[in-house]
């Protein structure tokens, strides 16, 4: 237990960083050095007049030699202070700064400054304890109880410092509660590095490249001060110890900021409101902390919020999410997440993005299991409903949606874009893959229209994917229609009363596929069943797989022919011919979604031979060949789209005559977007239980606006006439 001992007077202001520690002809002030600006005309010392108007206004200092200033220096504006150890004042004048409503002058008051530098016009009032830090210039700190730094300050990184011991390393526990899945946190670290750390914990060889990695990437000596941006504003907190703060950084009311690095810029300021405590962390650009959060053991991605007494432990938050008032622990979240319900529970899964969490979800409960170490996998746009409870294990597809229900066993659902809702009337599962697109095309369009637009971010260094269609998806739907082939085909058999046991995969295949593009009334007529979807002896029933199976063949046109089109459009040297001679050979089936960015499996496997090898050896490195891949993933996209589009129609190759058909076949799906875009909103508007709370029509227009007037819409009829326009213009290369 530690006890509090008794220093001597030079041991109290002088012991910052044990002498062992100090190299050879260096003294203890060797890396605060480097980490100072000296001023135009450099440093001098207080002249006798200034030190005797400094003890006029009740200042102290251990040595008045220990202090030094610039040539603009007013005394006046220094009172009531005491300095101990070597301390560097800036520029200090009579002036004042402001920041919202409040406003301070210029100079030092009523504070205990320890060894510090202390910036150019700068206002510092009311400090009780200043020690070890680096102040950049025109800062206020107002209101505050302690800041203070160590010599073996790691300012939120997974690191340890000479001499330490590998027990006090801190690391982040992802994605499941035993801690397996652990990684170190790091200043920059993205959403792709966590889940690629995370994921392959079978790989000792990157685990270990990975560590080394990230140790060397941060300077192990003791004695670096803490930091604290130009332009940054403190105010009204208790203790911010180990804390380097970026720029323009707003902090207010914080109750506890320890062993955290802070990102923040002109461009993209992050503030840090009342009754906050973060600890062991790193928080992105731009991000906002308020009202009583709780972030322990943490990364938060730029453009990020945590508001209204959230709490956040063990975990990685993506760019651009948004979390409040809910529990989330030992969880990786990819960008554009959404949970905002104080109600909601988030454990031991990751979530591939583009995600919202209703009221009362709780997801990741472990209480069918006897032990912690199981996991939820949720591709990305994960959505459940309202007080809906998900015990992991469980795997979901992309745009899974949950029916407000408690689901009692693990579950996997290979349906993209899927509606999963509990019948318990019946005691059975029921999966309507498709949903979406069917029946809810106003929120999917919109979705993907969102996303991108709210990405406020300034510098980007994740790389993500926003468009629903996409490979990952795209893959997805093609197993999907599959599956519906196979099980269309059992559950005919099982209607006919005809054994299919001996039956391989391909026979049942032919049977499905025969079934789903002949007759619609006979595959309706089917009891169709899911097989190892959940882990229960009860019924999966696929609902509407007729429909279901056809709406996945126009998303994998409709995917094709946009990307397609939009190459060819903008690039007038190109044609269909070339196309396909040039993107010809194995569909990529593989794609893997690193933190929001997709790439195929090949890329993956070449980045982590690289990185175990050592042709990659920093962080900057592995981002940089982030960004090589991105470059190349529209062509990528593009050769994807074209052998999707061959397999859907199972050709060798597209000729002229399948190229007319495709671009029609096009138009005609980018018309039932369009309208089921109209057509779905419009349901509002008719809903006679969503029009009872008002009065009258003119009442409920001026809550809602008119309908055609609605700016997505709108939105959504220019790109109909645009795209239409193109692939108009797109088959007259053909005709």
């Amino acid at each position: 237990m530690e006890r509090v001992t008794l220093l001597t007077s030079d041991q109290l202001y002088n012991s910052y960083i044990d002498p062992k520690y100090i190299p050879a002809g260096q003294d203890k002030y060797y890396l605060r050095n480097t980490q100072v600006c000296a001023p135009k005309n450099g440093w001098r010392h207080l002249n006798s007049f200034e030190i005797e108007t400094l003890v006029k206004n009740d200042n102290t200092a251990m040595s008045w030699d220990n202090i030094l200033v610039t040539d603009q220096f007013d005394p006046m504006m220094l009172k009531n202070n005491k300095f101990y150890g070597f301390v560097r004042i800036g520029r200090v004048t009579d002036n004042g700064l402001q920041y919202h409503d409040l406003r301070l002058s210029c100079g030092i008051t009523n504070s205990s400054i320890h060894s510090c530098d202390i910036g150019d016009d700068c206002a510092i009032h009311n400090v009780h304890y200043l020690s070890h830090y680096i102040i950049g210039d025109r800062c206020m700190l107002f209101n505050i109880q302690e800041m203070s730094c160590t010599d073996h300050a790691k300012f939120g990184n997974g690191i340890i410092k000479d001499g330490e011991d590998e027990s006090v390393r801190v690391w982040l526990e992802l994605m499941n509660e035993t801690g397996c899945r652990k990684v170190l946190p790091f200043d920059g670290m993205i959403a792709a590095d966590a889940y690629m750390w995370a994921k392959f914990i079978d790989d000792r060889q990157l685990q270990d490249r990975l560590k080394a990695i990230t140790q060397s990437m941060f300077d192990s000596r003791r004695g670096f001060y803490g930091t604290v941006g130009y332009g940054s504003v403190i105010k009204n907190s208790w203790i911010l110890k180990d804390v380097k703060i970026g720029n323009c950084c707003y902090i207010k009311g914080a109750s506890k900021l320890k062993n955290i690095t802070i990102n923040s810029s002109d461009k993209e300021p992050t503030q840090i409101g009342e009754n906050v405590v973060l600890v062991n962390g790193i928080v992105g650009y731009g991000c906002r902390i308020f009202y009583s959060v709780i972030a322990v053991r943490f990364v938060l991605g730029s453009n990020s919020n945590l508001k209204y007494g959230a709490r956040l432990m063990n975990s990685f938050m993506g760019d651009n999410s948004t979390i409040s008032c809910c529990e989330v622990l030992n969880n990786l979240i990819f960008p554009a997440h959404e949970q905002h319900h104080n109600n909601s529970f988030l454990i031991a899964s990751v979530v591939k993005g583009q995600s919202n969490m209703a009221a009362g979800a709780t997801i990741g409960s472990n209480h069918n299991s006897r032990t912690n170490d199981n996991e939820i996998e949720a591709g990305r746009g994960f959505w459940p409903g309202l007080c809906s409870s998900v015990k992991h294990s469980c795997k979901f597809a992309n745009f899974t949606m949950l029916a407000k229900a408690a689901y009692p066993a693990e579950m996997i659902n290979p349906f993209p874009f899927a509606l999963i809702s509990n019948d318990e009337v019946h005691g059975e599962l029921h999966v309507m893959p498709a949903f979406s697109w069917l029946y809810n095309m106003f929120s999917m369009a919109r979705n993907n229209w969102k996303f991108a637009h709210r990405d406020a971010r300034v510098f980007k260094v994740q790389n993500i994917e926003f468009d629903a269609y996409a490979p990952d998806t795209i893959e997805e739907v093609i197993q999907a229609r599959k599956l519906l082939d196979l099980w269309v085909a059992k559950a005919w058999l099982r209607s006919e009363g005809t054994d299919f046991a001996g039956m391989s995969d391909d026979e049942l295949t032919h049977i499905g596929r025969k079934l789903l593009n002949g007759d619609p009334e006979k595959v309706r007529s089917l009891e169709v069943l899911g097989e190892n979807m959940e882990k229960s002896k009860r019924k999966v029933r696929i609902l509407k797989p007729y429909e279901s199976y056809h709406a996945y063949g126009d998303m994998i046109v409709y995917y094709a022919v946009r990307n397609i089109a939009a190459y060819l459009d903008e690039n007038d040297n190109e044609d269909f011919r070339s196309l396909c001679n040039r993107f010809d050979g194995e569909r990529k089936r593989v794609w893997f979604n690193l933190g929001g960015q997709l790439m195929s499996m090949d890329d993956l496997n070449q980045l982590k031979s690289d990185i175990k090898d050592g042709t990659i050896n920093t962080w900057k490195e592995i981002h940089h060949r982030y960004t090589e891949i991105w470059k190349r993933y529209p062509m990528d996209k593009l050769r994807h789209s074209y052998l999707s589009l061959k397999h859907m129609f199972n050709v060798d190759t597209m000729s002229d005559e399948d190229w007319v058909m495709v671009l029609n076949k096009g138009i005609e799906i980018q018309k039932y977007i369009n309208d089921q875009v109209y057509e779905t909103r419009q349901k509002d508007y008719e809903n006679i239980f969503r029009r009872v709370t008002f009065m009258s029509e003119d009442e409920m227009l001026a809550a809602w606006g008119k309908l055609d007037e609605n700016g997505f819409i709108k939105q959504q009829r220019e790109e109909t006439r645009e795209f239409i326009e193109r692939i108009q213009n797109l088959k007259k290369r053909l005709l």
